[in-house]
């Protein structure tokens, strides 16, 4: 069959974004420091040092996944081509939709682990902090509020990602004032960090009686969560903390002591909670490694010398400078202003389909 054959040069085309994956990842490297990983893993008085085994146990996992994803993908490609051949010889009609299925979903992931190789800044392998905040507009920007928050719990859960809730503000009457929630899970920040910005919504809303049409504005802080072992200077006469009484989804604990901790740091005007924790003294740790994550992202976003370089006016929310729009009404779409990608499925969209917004901003980057 022709279809064979046009499936056969497509999967040898693949061979060389294979090959070239394979340097980008540089593989060799990786299997020396591997080596030399494993060796002072079997020294002597290795587990004496917890702090510094986590980490080399840590960077162990990180370069075993790139070396075993990267064996992973061409099997599946010699298995695919061999499949192919096989098929093309005995001229076996049946194994037509099989090659089909297969091919896709191996497309699909090298493109996938092409893209995951441009994640090549300094904190792109970190967690991440995603901060959510209301826009003007009361009960309805609130409601957008909470919607973002469920969209980037659900695209975690997509990942295999956990998440865990730090800050949580309730709207007025329904949605959330602010929240912030820290995701784990391999290259969070690189991913992510694409979303920081202004998200707004158009859509009737279920808040007006008179079923009219509303925009809506949110905006997403993204930042990479930094280990204590980055240093960073906070001058504590530049901190303002407050302490207040938990509130919303807290569990148990909410409502019971002024445990919840709020900083502000003065300079940039950049504010930070947190009120998950037991204590108030574990409620300030959480909160202030928020803080130096901020100003770290800050710093080298704004590609500046020093934190103190960072200057209050540029933390400012500009409404309406939207870096994405939601509508759902009169039609449906879903469009990133800065790469120009859309998605008429908003509603899969919303559950966390976020992949081709994400891969379209690395895309974009990787060319500029």
């Amino acid at each position: 069959m022709i279809e064979f054959d046009n499936y056969k040069q497509k999967i040898l085309a693949m061979e060389l974004t294979l090959t070239n994956l394979g340097g980008a990842l540089k593989l060799a490297e990786a299997e020396a420091e591997l080596a030399d990983l494993d060796a002072q893993t079997a020294a002597e008085g290795f587990w004496n040092d917890l702090e510094n085994s986590q980490k080399v146990l840590q960077r162990t996992k990180q370069l075993r996944n790139k070396t075993d994803g990267y064996a992973k993908l061409r099997r599946r490609y010699d298995d695919l081509l061999t499949l192919t051949e096989m098929a093309r010889e005995e001229d076996d009609e049946s194994l037509l939709p099989e090659i089909e299925a297969e091919f896709a979903a191996f497309n699909s992931s090298l493109e996938d682990a092409r893209l995951a190789t441009l994640l090549s800044g300094e904190y792109d392998g970190c967690n991440a902090i995603i901060s959510f905040h209301a826009g003007a507009g009361g009960t309805e920007a609130q409601d957008w509020a909470e919607m973002l928050y469920r969209m980037y719990t659900r695209w975690a859960e997509r990942h295999g990602m956990s998440y865990k809730l730090l800050d949580y503000l309730d709207g007025e009457e329904a949605g959330l004032k602010s929240a912030s929630i820290e995701i784990d899970g391999e290259n969070a920040y690189g991913y992510l960090k694409s979303e920081s910005g202004i998200h707004r919504l158009v859509r009737i809303s279920p808040f007006d009686a008179s079923g009219r049409r509303h925009t809506s504005f949110a905006a997403i802080e993204v930042a990479p969560l930094i280990s204590d072992d980055v240093e960073i200077e906070i001058r504590p006469e530049d901190l303002k903390v407050d302490t207040y009484r938990s509130s919303g989804a807290g569990g148990q604990h909410v409502n019971k002591t002024e445990s919840a901790i709020r900083i502000t740091h003065v300079p940039t005007g950049i504010v930070v909670a947190c009120q998950i924790e037991r204590s108030q003294h574990q409620n300030r740790e959480v909160a202030m490694r928020m803080l130096r994550s901020r100003l770290i992202e800050i710093k080298e976003r704004e590609h500046l010398d020093k934190i103190s370089d960072i200057k209050g006016e540029q933390m400012k929310i500009e409404w309406g400078s939207q870096i994405r729009s939601y509508v759902f009404m009169p039609y449906t779409l879903v469009k990133d202003h800065r790469t120009n990608f859309e998605n008429g499925n908003i509603n899969a969209v919303m559950d966390g389909d976020l992949d081709g917004f994400i891969n379209a901003y690395l895309s974009m980057k990787a060319e500029g």
